[in-house]
């Protein structure tokens, strides 16, 4: 019989929010530019064998680039794509739909990981992911006494820190030219978003991540909420901590101007959100300023954030990027 490690039913919104995205802060780790400069040094050489520290603190020594990789969140799994491990990567969650090739690979898991199978697949690392730990710790376990070697990734609070992930994933990998490209690659079009938001009036926004009767909203600490601030909008959900459920009447009051939804597992919630009782006195409903964007690109910490930064800002300037 296979052995599972399951996330229970109860987790389901937090897997949807925290792991699949990884974007839950973390307290007492602010971010700054000599934190940044350190992290960055410590991926400049790619020399193998290599020692590396995971963000548990916990090294892992690698003899040789890694011939088979295990992913466990869909930000990993885009970042090892983008280095161009498509061969190395033997397995992925059932979550993970981006680039079209991962639907090609073994799946692990979901809501439960399929932890013999993973031991079965022979991989020379494991990507976890920090954000999931309070799901997962009890599975990487379970890998490690297997003799398994898995590295937990930083769950990033910025751009900054997710430029220092492609690249420790780069060297972990023997990838690290193909990281830098990346993410000189991001950096250019971050530039080129902020650029045009730079003289904007900053619109209040409501950030929308599930459907009533329990929204959830992006507050302070999350990734989200930075770069909200990176394109001069104003969230007006910034009072609260973390992902954080928002009643009805919370948002009534803080009238935003525009509604921001990032989950497309409701249809038509773009007709409905304005047919909720009161809403009706929203600035963001009057002016139909109530806009869908892409989940994944918006809040996975990978090569495609720069594009979600630029999604993000269209919805919400539409009238700059004319």
């Amino acid at each position: 019989m296979k052995k599972f490690w399951k996330i229970g039913l109860s987790a389901f919104l937090a897997v949807g929010l925290l792991a699949a995205c990884g974007q839950e802060a973390k307290d007492n780790k602010p971010s700054n530019e000599q934190q940044t400069q350190q992290e960055t040094a410590q991926v400049d050489e790619a020399t193998f064998p290599m020692t590396i520290s995971d963000a548990l603190g916990k090294d892992i020594t690698l003899e040789a680039p890694p011939e088979k990789i295990v992913s466990l969140i869909p930000s990993n799994t885009e970042i090892l794509f983008g280095l161009g491990l498509n061969d190395e990567i033997v397995g992925v969650t059932d979550n993970d739909d981006y680039p079209p090739e991962a639907a090609e690979k073994d799946k692990v898991g979901g809501m439960e990981y399929d932890i013999e199978k993973i031991i079965a697949l022979k991989p020379d690392i494991v990507f976890s992911h920090e954000s999931s730990m309070s799901l997962s710790e009890e599975a990487i376990a379970q890998l490690e006494s297997a003799g398994l070697k898995v590295f937990v990734v930083k769950n990033a609070q910025d751009f900054n820190e997710t430029y220092t992930t492609i690249e420790q994933l780069g060297r972990a990998t023997g990838k690290l030219p193909e990281a830098e490209k990346i993410v000189a690659n991001m950096k250019a079009k971050v530039e080129e978003v902020l650029s045009k938001v730079k003289d904007v009036e900053p619109k209040k926004v409501l950030v929308e991540a599930s459907d009533e009767p329990d929204i959830y909203t992006a507050g302070n600490g999350t990734f989200m909420n930075a770069m909200l601030e990176m394109i001069n909008a104003e969230n007006v959900a910034v009072d609260g901590d973390n992902w954080y459920k928002i009643d009805a009447e919370q948002i009534i009051a803080k009238n935003p101007e525009v509604i921001v939804v990032t989950y497309h597992y409701v249809p038509d919630i773009l007709t409905k959100i304005p047919k909720r009782a009161g809403f009706d006195t929203i600035n963001a409903v009057k002016n139909n300023a109530i806009v869908q964007v892409d989940e994944s690109t918006t809040s996975r910490q990978g090569p495609r954030l720069a594009e979600g930064l630029e999604e993000l800002a269209k919805a919400i300037y539409p009238e700059v990027f004319k």
